[in-house]
C-alpha cells in the first residue's frame, strides 16, 4: 500500500515521523484496524459497519441505531482529528485515483481528505444508510452498495463538507453520503419488493 504523502503506511498505532497515536484513537478511527486493509480501506470499514449492525442486538430499532450512530459520529470526530493531526491526510494511491476520477478537483483540494486508514466515517455512514429501514439481507446488500457509491462520488454538499477541519469534515461528508444512500436504499428496497414480492 503506497501513500501520496509518505513512502509507507504507519504500523498500527504508530507513525514513522510523528510518534504514537493513542490506542483508543487508533481503535476507533481505524474501525478496529480495518482501515489498515491493504486494498480499499473504505470498503473494509463499510463492511465492518455492516457487520456491527448485523451482530449487535437491537440495531434494528431506530432509536438504538440512532443513538449508536450519534455516539459513533462524535467519537469519530474526536479520534479522526487526533489521527489526522498525527499522520496528516495520507491517501493510498487507489483512494487518490478514486477521488480524482469520481470527484474531480485538484491534488491540493484532496489534501484535506481524511487519511485512508480512518474508516470510522464509513462505519457511521453505513449506519445512517440503514436507519429506519427493515433489517433484512436485501436491504443490507442494497445499502452497502448504495453507500459505497455515494461515498466515492460524494455529491454536494458531501464534497463541500469534507473541507471542515478538526475531524468534522472527515465525519460530515460521509454522514451526508449516508443520507443520500439511505434514500437510494429505500428506492432499492421498494423496487425489490415490487419485483420479488
Amino acid at each position: 500500500m503506497k501513500f501520496t504523502n509518505s513512502s509507507a503506511p504507519a504500523a498500527p498505532g504508530e507513525t514513522p515521523a510523528s510518534g504514537r497515536i493513542p490506542f483508543i484513537h487508533t481503535l476507533i478511527a481505524t474501525g478496529f484496524y480495518s482501515g489498515y486493509s491493504p486494498w480499499a480501506s473504505g470498503t473494509a470499514g463499510t463492511a465492518v459497519g455492516l457487520l456491527l449492525y448485523y451482530v449487535i442486538p437491537g440495531m434494528s430499532d431506530p432509536l438504538i441505531l440512532g443513538i449508536t450512530t450519534v455516539i459513533g459520529f462524535f467519537a469519530g470526530v474526536w479520534s479522526s482529528a487526533v489521527v489526522a493531526n498525527v499522520i496528516g491526510n495520507q491517501l493510498t494511491r487507489s483512494a487518490e485515483l478514486a477521488k480524482a476520477t469520481f470527484q474531480g478537483g485538484s491534488k491540493d483540494e484532496h489534501k484535506t481528505a481524511d487519511p485512508s486508514i480512518v474508516v470510522i466515517d464509513e462505519i457511521v455512514g453505513m449506519w445512517i444508510t440503514l436507519l429506519f429501514l427493515p433489517k433484512t439481507i436485501p436491504v443490507m446488500i442494497i445499502g452497502f452498495f448504495a453507500f459505497r457509491a455515494m461515498d466515492i462520488v460524494k455529491p454536494q454538499p458531501a464534497k463541500y463538507l469534507e473541507r471542515f477541519g478538526n475531524g468534522w469534515g472527515i465525519m460530515l461528508d460521509d454522514a451526508a453520503a449516508g443520507v443520500y444512500a439511505n434514500l437510494l436504499t429505500w428506492a432499492g428496497w421498494w423496487g425489490w419488493q415490487v419485483v420479488f414480492g
